[in-house]
């Protein structure tokens, strides 16, 4: 997903083998509690959540500490957006066994990538299902406070040198108003959209947010926006440095997690610079 989510840190005082452990063994006894069959399982990513193909029932499970998770407000969009781009639902609620949650989704095989009109397409279907769901969500500018916050707070961002830390600052100063807001997915980077036998599906619904589309379009491939109708391209460009400076800030966080953190944090600095 090259970094575009931002990596949570969960449960520090937990050991991370035991964690995974706990987390594999709440998925396992929900799925038998539900009749599904598991002999084992694969881990298909673990980050902020572990998410494990179950076998031989072949459903996905994505587990996450019962503290500082949003498993609810996720299950709650994908039931409201069944009809739209989004991964299936094996299960419509949130299941919660020995101090973690699990949700259950339809896993799919991953084929070759989308391409530009058909991820612009998805997009933009997605974007129309989400003008009538009914959930409250944040607004994008949450994000950026949170980094903020983040560059301000220089015991929790030790290593940022002063001359990066302030082109940061800068750069998530620069207010984007003014536009038409409404539901966006949040984080719609090709990590989060899956191109399935359905069609190009997206996922990782928990990063829902309010504000312009092209906040949207900047966490997604640069060609994509030539496929998307009615772009204000000025308001592209200025949400995709928004949107790299924020990216940034999260690498610099001292407990961040993402493997090669600090080597993209140095390649973006040096994008913002040029």
């Amino acid at each position: 997903m090259i970094g575009l989510n931002k990596i949570l840190t969960v449960v520090l005082s937990m050991n991370t083998a035991e964690m995974d452990n706990g987390a594999e063994a709440a998925a396992r006894s929900i799925a038998a509690g539900l009749g599904l069959a598991v002999d084992r399982t694969i881990v298909l990513q673990d980050s902020n959540k572990l998410t494990l193909r179950l076998l031989p029932c072949d459903v996905l499970a994505r587990i996450a500490p019962a503290t500082d998770q949003v498993a609810q407000f996720e299950i709650d969009l994908a039931v409201q957006l069944h009809d739209f781009p989004v991964a299936a639902l094996e299960s419509p609620h949130v299941h919660e066994c020995d101090g973690f949650v699990v949700t259950l989704w339809t896993y799919y095989e991953s084929r070759a990538p989308v391409s530009p009109a058909d991820y612009a397409q998805a997009l933009y279907e997605l974007h129309a299902g989400m003008r009538q769901v009914d959930v409250p969500t944040p607004h994008f500018t949450d994000r950026v406070d949170a980094a903020q916050r983040l560059l301000a707070d220089r015991d929790r961002t030790p290593e940022l040198p002063d001359d990066d830390r302030r082109l940061l600052v800068d750069t998530l100063r620069h207010e984007i108003s003014g536009a038409k807001e409404q539901v966006l997915h949040g984080e719609p980077h090709p990590g989060n959209l899956l191109n399935t036998v359905r069609g190009p599906l997206f996922i990782d619904l928990e990063t829902c947010c309010r504000g312009p589309i092209e906040f949207d379009l900047a966490h997604a491939p640069e060609d994509v926006a030539d496929h998307y109708p009615d772009v204000d391209h000025d308001l592209l460009k200025a949400c995709r440095r928004l949107v790299l400076a924020m990216i940034t800030t999260w690498r610099w966080d001292r407990d961040d997690q993402l493997p090669d953190g600090r080597q993209l944090a140095e390649q973006w600095l040096s994008e913002l610079r040029s």
